[in-house]
């Protein structure tokens, strides 16, 4: 017979201070980087005006943190190694108005538990300064010193007496990245504080204090970041939001370029990641991520910073009208802002704003509105007739012969005729081309055909030698079945039909379905198609029944694995509505979750829009080419297609001077 043996009753004991502050150290101090953050906020709560920092051996060997702040007396010292002791936090109702970056008073005592760290600090009032040394969590009585006023604090041989958190850091340069990040955050949080980072004797930022917040971006991330900044502000009576956004040209493949700070708090928040995401929709493609520096203030009431063990994340008491203000605010800027895809660098003679595709379309001379209408008027009639009214200027459009395509009657959508352009000669609404003009006026009597456009161009040139501006004014013509290039007196635009044609008819039909609440035209099919699809297919199809029926593609279910196609969208009617319709499910299956109906039904209009847009190799006629830019300026964020690449490339002047090497010493050469 065997009998049980029973256990001991464990017994509860009160853990040693030491032991607790290592504990907090694995919460708190992460890696040599975060003594970096935990020391630098202390120094920016004490009031600094310059911060030092000094690394070695990528933190591990030597971290150095000396400022200018308001010091510490000889009493305080030991206190502000203890555990949960700080000046942060006057009374016991301030942690719900946290107002400094730290308020725990954690920090200090866990660094020294797992450090050798001298603390040196002098006051304004003392004649001299005092030090106290930490070996592992043992303190060691304060003793006087010579120092400078304010604190000087060195952390040596971080994670001394934990070999286990020392073995899983990266090597020296990896942890000096880390430490370069922090720091990245830190200034550029607090551009009213002078920042000097030193790495092994090396200096690698000294960064005096700035009014400008674009200075200090652009000391941390060059030109590339610099140069493309959109200037964001927005204040109400709770919420203040300033800040930079870059233009969509520039993104990265994650989200790390994406600075957000709350009061001087650099936070990570997915819900004002997702609002970022959602203001960037349709400007950038799939798989990229905005690039941002973004200050919020409110006031400390309505958060929570006590949330996270690194104070990285926060709560808002209403998330929901934060969220709708930074969507809201971004979004009113950028239809604010052109957002045309420049190449190259911006000129610093540029001082008018960018220039858009539409006065790309006209021309530059003349500055009465009589002669920029006639000028206009000579385009359109040229495009119809093949004869131009005559006009104080020359516009030339290049001799191409007649377009052999009919894009916007032979099953694609077609462009709307803004400039009054009615068919010429052919029944059912067709466009008519006539032949092309072979040879046009110019300026010097003889026919365009015997002299070259740029010949042309050359011939204004003033006494002086310095080209005046071209009478040759290019207003759309096709390049290789895909691009427009047009021009204006500041520069050349380059259009991808495609894209441009994409989203303007997504622009429209988003304005039907979305805005106005009416559904797509759908064409009924005589005769019914079914559609076999695999189990996953068609129960993702019944699922979004009522969304597709909104874009116009009814379906029902037919029995088994088939449902049956009873009606397709009008814009489309040349299409395979199976063809079409599983283009959709492939999207909706490979999303893997349920999608919102919102996000569906944009999907469905994109997908629309990008089947009935001209393609690239599609001719067009010259009436088409006027009439696709002419929408541009119909809708909002035609600068990129609903899918998020560009839809023109804008070539300043003073780029393509600078590109044939016509930029010297003296200027255009």
């Amino acid at each position: 017979m065997s009998t049980s043996t029973q256990r001991p009753l464990p017994t509860i004991r009160q853990l040693p201070p030491n032991l607790v502050n290592q504990i907090a150290a694995g919460e708190v101090i992460e890696r040599p980087a975060s003594v970096v953050k935990e020391l630098v906020e202390n120094s920016i709560d004490a009031g600094s005006h310059r911060i030092e920092v000094t690394i070695a051996g990528g933190g591990t060997e030597l971290i150095r943190i000396s400022d200018d702040g308001c010091g510490m007396t000889p009493e305080q010292l030991p206190l502000a190694i203890a555990s949960h002791a700080t000046s942060k936090l006057p009374d016991d109702d301030s942690l719900f108005s946290v107002r400094t970056l730290g308020f725990r008073g954690e920090a200090l005592a866990s660094i020294g538990s797992v450090s050798h760290m001298t603390i040196r600090s002098r006051t304004v009032g003392d004649d001299s300064g005092s030090e106290v040394q930490v070996r592992g969590g043992v303190i060691e009585p304060p003793a006087p010193c010579g120092c400078p006023v304010g604190t000087v604090i060195e952390i040596k041989n971080l994670f001394f007496n934990t070999p286990v958190r020392h073995r899983f850091l990266k090597t020296a340069t990896t942890e000096r990245g880390h430490i370069v990040e922090a720091f990245t955050r830190l200034a550029l949080a607090n551009p009213q504080v002078h920042f000097v980072l030193i790495n092994n004797d090396k200096v690698v930022y000294d960064l005096p204090t700035s009014t400008r917040w674009s200075d200090r971006i652009g000391a941390f991330f060059g030109d590339e970041i610099a140069s493309v900044l959109i200037p964001i502000r927005d204040v109400d009576d709770q919420v203040r939001i300033s800040g930079y956004v870059c233009d969509p040209s520039v993104s990265r493949g994650n989200n790390r370029m994406q600075y957000l700070f709350l009061n001087g708090r650099h936070i990570r928040d997915r819900s004002l990641q997702h609002a970022l995401g959602e203001a960037y929709r349709g400007l950038l493609m799939v798989g990229r991520f905005p690039v941002c520096f973004l200050r919020m203030d409110m006031p400390p009431e309505l958060i929570d910073v006590n949330v996270h063990p690194t104070k990285l994340e926060v709560r808002f008491t209403d998330g929901g009208k934060v969220y709708a203000r930074l969507l809201q605010t971004l979004r009113h800027q950028f239809l604010r802002t052109d957002m045309t895809q420049r190449v190259g660098p911006g000129s610093p003679s540029d001082d008018a704003p960018q220039s858009s595709i539409a006065s790309a379309i006209q021309p530059p001379a003349g500055s009465a509105e009589q002669s920029e209408q006639l000028q206009r008027q000579s385009v359109i009639d040229w495009a119809r007739t093949g004869t131009q009214t005559p006009t104080t200027t020359t516009n030339a459009l290049p001799a191409t012969g007649t377009p052999a395509f009919q894009p916007f009657s032979n099953g694609t959508a077609s462009l709307p005729n803004h400039a009054s352009m009615p068919s010429t000669g052919q029944a059912g609404g067709e466009i008519a081309h006539g032949p092309m003009p072979t040879a046009m006026p110019s300026p010097s009597g003889q026919p365009a055909s015997d002299l070259a456009p740029w010949e042309i161009a050359g011939k204004q040139e003033s006494e002086s030698g310095l080209p005046e501006s071209p009478s040759v004014c290019y207003l759309g013509f096709q390049v290789h079945n895909r691009y427009l290039v047009t021009q204006d007196e500041t520069g050349m635009v380059v259009i991808d039909q495609h894209a441009l044609h994409e989203r303007v008819l997504y622009e429209r039909v988003c304005n039907k379905v979305l805005g106005e609440g009416k559904s797509l035209e759908a064409q009924r099919l005589l005769v019914p198609e079914p559609v076999s699809l695999t189990p996953a297919e068609r129960t993702a199809a019944l699922d979004a029944k009522e969304t597709l029926a909104k874009v116009g593609l009814e379906i029902d279910d037919f029995g088994g694995e088939t449902i049956v196609i009873q009606s397709y969208p009008a814009m489309l009617r040349n299409g395979s509505p199976a063809d079409m319709l599983r283009t959709v499910l492939e999207a909706l299956i490979s999303a893997g979750k349920q999608p919102d109906a919102k996000d569906l039904l944009n999907h469905l209009l994109s997908t629309i829009a990008c089947k009935a847009a001209v393609k690239a190799g599609d001719p067009l006629a010259p009436e088409e080419i006027v009439s696709l830019l002419e929408q541009k300026d119909l809708y909002h964020d035609t600068h990129h297609c609903p899918h998020g690449r560009p839809t023109a490339l804008f070539f300043s002047r003073d780029e393509l001077d600078r590109m044939f090497g016509r930029l010297g010493p003296r200027g255009r050469s």
